[in-house]
């Protein structure tokens, strides 16, 4: 088996923290060993062993593959008139979704796993090489069947979200929709699952109502996370670490005892810039949240109503510039933080025997995917060790960017 070598690394972000209190572990004048999908080696270029192929960073930083732990990627048709109406002044509301739902429920097989794959190329293209995907825009057990069907065709990342919103025909019967989603339609979709998830929130489903959705899940075997306090406070973080979930996704309205508790328990809150952007809802204060002790995560929520965006660069910049977080913090939040969300030490980080998934940027520090926000800085990505994207030859900025051999 051949091994590649990537050296002349400017600025390495390897993510294993370092006694200095770097949490994102930079190595500068670094090289990283390329063996069999896994990174085998990582340190000083100067020290690199041998190897079959070398790929020459110019000096241009090299971060770890995005890991975008929320994600809505298979649906129908795009609601653009309800983010018109919103910039228009016309306030985010969760009944929205079922306008999706007719959509893909329309939507074929072959249809959706067109737009599908379609996304996934967008997300590797601007670095991201882990993606969980939801479902939730079914809300028939056959049509929920089909869409985690269709997710695990291209990530083991699969949430089975039944419970995003009550669908119109159980309107005024949210319990009876509750017992369906706990029963045939759980039945169906947990085979194709890892997670499962409920929309914890006034409009959607109510502590209760998500404590029976989240322990059904757990019965068969799929681990929780959770949809909180996204349109305002509530109960949902707490039900969420009382649970022991992986995350807790949202979070633009929450109270101090919500920190406290998401501080002391090992539940990663998972921040969605976009949505805040789409929507014109408050930007959480990120920096209270990692004052405090909270383990943060960035993703991207892609979903055709609040968060239209596949950017983890753009992301990273809202968060820096709108939630207070430092770029080596929204970096690692994007990184290791995403992983941590999904439980995984396999990606997120870039150190022996973690997963070769890695990103070389057209720029020589990480600072730079906020610093020129909604510019294509990803130059090319590798997921298990395979270059699965490679940006056109093009000559911008001032840095010299050196090439790729």
């Amino acid at each position: 088996m051949s091994t590649s070598l990537i050296t002349n690394i400017g600025e390495l972000t390897t993510n294993v923290g370092s006694s200095d209190g770097d949490r994102c572990g930079t190595l500068h004048d670094a090289a990283v060993l390329i063996d069999g999908g896994r990174i085998a080696w990582v340190g000083s270029a100067d020290a690199a062993p041998v190897s079959d192929e070398i790929i020459d960073a110019g000096g241009r930083a090299v971060i770890p593959g995005f890991v975008d732990s929320h994600s809505h990627l298979v649906f129908g048709g795009d609601r653009a008139a309800e983010f018109e109406a919103r910039m228009a002044g016309q306030k985010y509301a969760a009944g929205g979704i079922r306008s999706t739902v007719a959509a893909t429920r329309a939507a074929s097989d072959d249809e959706l796993r067109v737009r599908l794959r379609g996304f996934i190329a967008e997300m590797r293209a601007q670095g991201t090489t882990t993606v969980e995907i939801k479902s939730g825009y079914g809300l028939s057990a056959a049509v929920e069947e089909r869409l985690v069907r269709l997710a695990a065709e291209v990530t083991p990342e699969v949430t089975f979200l039944g419970a995003h919103v009550v669908p119109a025909e159980y309107a005024d019967r949210a319990d009876e929709y509750v017992d369906l989603v706990t029963g045939p339609m759980l039945d169906a979709c947990a085979p194709h699952s890892k997670w499962i998830d409920v929309f914890c929130e006034t409009g959607a489903f109510s502590v209760e109502q998500s404590r029976r959705v989240l322990e059904a899940g757990i019965t068969k075997g799929l681990l929780p996370r959770v949809h909180a306090s996204q349109l305002g406070p509530g109960d949902g973080v707490r039900l969420a670490v009382e649970l022991g979930a992986a995350s807790v996704d949202h979070g633009t309205y929450l109270t101090d005892a919500d920190i406290a508790a998401l501080a002391a328990s090992d539940t990663v809150l998972t921040l969605l810039p976009g949505v805040e952007f789409s929507t014109r809802q408050p930007y959480p204060d990120a920096r209270r949240l990692i004052d405090a002790g909270v383990t943060v995560a960035i993703a991207c929520d892609t979903n055709p109503g609040s968060s239209f965006t596949s950017s983890m660069p753009f992301c990273i910049a809202i968060a820096v510039r709108d939630m207070g977080m430092t770029p080596a913090e929204a970096v690692w939040a994007a990184t290791a933080g995403g992983a941590l969300a999904l439980r995984r030490d396999d990606v997120g980080v870039i150190t022996p025997g973690a997963r070769a998934d890695l990103v070389l940027l057209k720029a020589p520090t990480r600072i730079h995917l906020a610093y020129r926000p909604g510019v294509p800085l990803v130059d090319q990505v590798w997921k298990d060790g395979v270059a699965v994207f490679a940006a056109p030859a093009t000559t911008s900025g001032t840095e010299n960017h050196g090439s790729l051999s």
